[in-house]
């Protein structure tokens, strides 16, 4: 089934999804989410997924495919649309944790391993990875650009969906 994030509470730990063809909201569970190797999704995202009958109502069950929303909420004055709208699939990821960030605020920062700076990471920049939130302590893998003020995040992939990446290349 193919359909739209309607939204997604990584503290509730669940959310759902609006069916393209219609019909009822889809509960989508954080730990079917988490086999797909993501924490979050973002509001908007278009998601894949295979879905079962419960005494509830329809559930997801597995996650396929999750493509991030377009457009979305302004970036703030470095992140410009132009910046955000780049092609950064060349981009080399750079394995990092999550120092802290908050959704509410709309940033937050990450350590790249081996290096003591941190990286600015913009709820934007989230959305268009196709995320919602991030935990402190979270591995992620990061794309970052320089900025005016240091370095900045343009492209964020939770880790299990690189590290899947690396090993099916293998």
């Amino acid at each position: 089934m193919r359909g739209v994030v309607k939204w997604f509470d990584p503290k509730k730990g669940f959310g759902f999804i609006l069916p393209e063809d219609g019909g009822s909201d889809v509960l989508l569970h954080a730990n079917v989410l988490r086999n797909f190797g993501q924490s979050s999704v973002a509001d908007g995202a278009e998601i894949e997924v295979d879905v079962i009958e419960t005494s509830r109502g329809q559930q997801a069950s597995a996650v396929h495919e999750i493509i991030p929303p377009a457009g979305g909420a302004g970036p703030g004055a470095e992140m410009s649309d132009a910046m955000l709208a780049e092609d950064f699939s060349d981009l080399e990821l750079e394995p990092a944790r999550i120092k802290w960030f908050d959704k509410t605020k709309g940033f937050g920062f990450a350590n790249v391993f081996g290096s003591s700076e941190d990286v600015f990471i913009h709820i934007e920049v989230l959305r268009r990875s196709g995320l919602s939130d991030l935990q402190p302590g979270e591995a992620i893998c990061i794309g970052a650009r320089e900025g005016r003020r240091g370095r900045m995040a343009v492209l964020v992939k939770s880790w299990d969906s690189v590290v899947d990446i690396e090993t099916e290349e293998d």
